[in-house]
């Protein structure tokens, strides 16, 4: 039975698991990331397969990384959060462990975990949007992961949605993470809290009384709850990404859309504004098959799978 090493590397830590074909974790660990230190992101990489590869007969590996990875998924490009500037990250950690080793942009491999795995096991076309800290993406059309000319599509991130709107962390203004994230839900809720402190007034408690200390998480408590402020932030963030989600459609033409991250775990908080709004914007809707939403199913071990998925092939 063939045995993948998948490993999901982050700007806080690092996360490995030994996975069967079936896409089951058998084994797992997790460590800190070095982030700021490029060559020992890549020895604890080695270390985390050597650690896991003990017990098992393991054929690949698979690491899903941030950043831009080359058309050959050896060589990260860039990573702004690792300090990696075109490192050939695979094939360091091939050399190392004796073992075939892909690399792969880390919201790609969890498109690809939900797609053979998850949420969009039973479809052949979806479009994945991990809605974290920012906003990630990964496309599988016809079957077969869309990595682009270059290795560097799908960042669904930066499609562009308001000309000369919020400025980006990618140096450009107007993106979709700036609009539909989790970092904009808690810039949203702080501004609110400030603005209508009142209406905020269950949102400063979870927050012990601490405009900054707002997290997208108390949002979707008290959405849970039924606040009205924190259910209008939660519907905010999810007309903009039904908007987007909308462009995407009329583009791609995918029989699901599967949304992860943090952020959607407020579920119908979140997807039914996306929904409503897709639905609205949509170019010929009602002429035309929609696209169904879904949550993600994985979690946080879809890139661990996706990744070592992708080696095993």
């Amino acid at each position: 039975m063939g045995f993948t090493v998948g490993v999901d590397v982050g700007g806080t830590k690092i996360a490995g698991g030994v996975v069967d074909t079936s896409g089951k974790i058998l084994d797992r660990i997790r460590r800190s990331t070095p982030s700021t230190d490029p060559d020992a992101i890549v020895q604890q990489i080695i270390e985390v397969v050597t650690e896991l590869r003990g017990s098992y007969d393991v054929d690949a590996v698979g690491v899903g990384s941030a950043g831009f990875v080359d058309a050959t998924r050896s060589t990260v490009l860039f990573a702004p959060n690792l300090a990696w500037r075109n490192l050939a990250v695979g094939d360091r950690v091939a050399a190392a462990t004796g073992l075939p080793t892909v690399v792969e942009n880390d919201a790609n491999s969890a498109a690809w975990g939900e797609f053979r795995f998850g949420a969009a096991e039973d479809v052949d076309d979806m479009v994945c949007l991990t809605v974290g800290t920012g906003v990630g993406g990964g496309l599988v059309l016809d079957g077969v992961l869309y990595r682009g000319a270059h290795g560097i599509g799908g960042e669904l991130g930066h499609l562009r949605l308001v000309p000369q709107g919020r400025r980006c962390g990618c140096g450009r203004q107007g993106c979709l993470e700036q609009y539909a994230s989790g970092n904009a839900l808690e810039r949203d809720a702080r501004a609110a809290a400030v603005q209508r402190p009142a209406a905020a007034a269950r949102l400063l408690d979870l927050a012990g009384g601490d405009v900054f200390a707002l997290r997208g998480e108390m949002v979707t408590q008290a959405a849970r709850e039924g606040d009205r402020l924190a259910t209008e932030l939660l519907a905010g963030i999810g007309r903009w990404l039904g908007e987007a989600l909308a462009s995407l459609g009329a583009v791609l033409d995918p029989a699901v859309f599967v949304i992860g991250g943090g952020v959607s775990q407020a579920g119908e908080l979140l997807l039914g504004p996306a929904e409503e709004a897709y639905r609205a914007n949509l170019t010929g809707g009602g002429h035309r098959p929609e696209a169904q939403l879904r949550v993600a199913t994985l979690g946080v071990d879809a890139g661990i799978v996706g990744a070592a998925d992708l080696a095993l092939r």
